[in-house]
């Protein structure tokens, strides 16, 4: 996709990638490295619990289901700590810190404990960095640029998510299925990430006259999010209801009689496709409706879902994995530029934080739906209702279509709400 030039008119996408700023490139790069470190890991942490520990499925579910839920209630509460000390980057870093330094815990742990309790810690550390580094990303970036900037880190951490079950595939070979040596090869891109932001990435200063925020998760704060913030997080809830786990496109390929160790790379298809269209969907979102392209990749979860309900075979599986990858590109930046778009500055912080706190509590329970489906009435019914949801999710979109542009305005020209007395 092609984007314009504001000076000639003439469309070339890499008139955008220049007026990106460096640290938005930084973040999304850090993004990245850090990706490649988790995603080698947990591409083979169940494995490694169950054959080299001897733990049983119910304590892989448990110790990632506590580790979840613990990233995003973090997330609530950095976002408002960043707002209220007016900084971003320097939490953002603890929690790539945080992430980095439970890396060599992996190869050394000595028992399930140590597993658990450096999984822990690494999931506070992503909830650390998650909404303040979100709140960075628009704090830096041009507003006409902001869509991009999102869709790029978007793009970049997605690279991520492929690379990071390639090289673990590749590493085992190589290391004949030694986990330990596999561990510590992720150690490297983790400290990577770390030293990139701590290096490169500058928080611009704060601008004169920005109002200071006492509790940012006070009842009276909050409401000063606006109608249209909350509405955006309100329509984020049920699309992630109609989005649940890729879990279920693992076992849809697996149903269709695919090799288990070839199982995994139907998420690697799908990643292909999220990290390729994020970033263009993204720039063309600065020059068009926001809300029309989010439409557009609610119509590509249809597909999917469609697609993986009926299509037969292995063929249907890829199709619908390959569209579940692009209606990721098409939303998932964008529904963090509606978030920047629609909350004042002073309080991106706790806006993202928010935001990441109701979508997560969604997936949770888009997951557990999904799975209760898919128990008693099967793949097509789950699919179908993930269809189903989306369709609410458009209906609930359509509203705020024609209000986009009005929006985007009262971000920055909404007057600061009155302190309470």
């Amino acid at each position: 996709m092609r984007m314009t030039d504001e000076k000639s008119g003439s469309a070339t996408t890499p008139v955008v990638w220049r007026r990106l700023p460096a640290g938005v490139w930084a973040i999304g790069f850090v993004s990245m490295l850090m990706d490649v470190s988790s995603e080698m890991i947990h591409a083979l942490l169940p494995i490694y619990l169950v054959v080299g520990l001897g733990t049983t499925a119910l304590t892989v579910g448990i110790i990632e289901g506590i580790a979840e839920a613990t990233a995003a209630i973090t997330k609530v509460f950095s976002g408002a700590l960043s707002d209220r000390i007016g900084r971003r980057k320097e939490l953002a870093a603890l929690g790539y810190g945080l992430a980095a330094l439970t890396k060599p815990i992996f190869p050394l742990a000595p028992t399930v404990g140590w597993l658990v309790a450096s999984r822990f810690v690494d999931r506070v550390g992503k909830g650390i960095r998650g909404a303040p580094r979100d709140a960075l990303i628009a704090d830096i970036a041009p507003p006409d640029l902001r869509g991009a900037a999102f869709g790029l880190r978007q793009s970049l951490d997605t690279v991520g998510a492929f690379i990071g079950p390639l090289l673990a595939i590749w590493l085992m070979w190589l290391f004949a299925d030694d986990f330990a040596s596999v561990f510590w090869v992720a150690v490297i891109p983790a400290f990577a990430a770390l030293a990139l932001i701590l290096v490169v990435v500058k928080e611009p200063e704060r601008p004169a006259g920005l109002r200071k925020v006492r509790n940012p998760l006070s009842r009276h704060e909050l409401a000063g999010l606006g109608a249209i913030y909350w509405w955006v997080v309100a329509v984020a809830a049920v699309f992630t209801l109609a989005r649940f786990s890729e879990a279920f496109l693992i076992l849809r390929a697996e149903s269709t009689g695919l090799t288990l160790m070839f199982v995994p790379l139907v998420l690697v298809v799908l990643n292909i496709a999220y990290a390729l269209s994020a970033y263009p969907v993204g720039a063309l979102s600065d020059g068009v409706n926001r809300i029309a392209i989010l439409i557009a990749g609610l119509a590509l979860l249809i597909a999917a879902d469609l697609t993986l309900a009926f299509a037969p075979g292995l063929p249907g599986v890829l199709a619908g994995a390959v569209l579940w990858g692009l209606h990721m590109g098409f939303t998932q930046g964008i529904l963090a530029t509606l978030v920047a778009d629609s909350a004042a500055p002073e309080l991106r912080g706790t806006a993202f934080g928010m935001f990441n706190l109701v979508t997560g509590v969604a997936l949770l329970a888009a997951s557990i739906i999904a799975g209760g489906l898919w128990d008693a009435f099967g793949a097509e019914t789950t699919f179908l209702a993930g269809a189903l949801f989306a369709c609410v999710t458009i209906a609930g979109l359509i509203p705020l279509h024609g209000r986009l542009a009005k929006g985007g305005k009262l971000a920055k020209n909404r007057p600061p709400p009155a302190s309470p007395d």
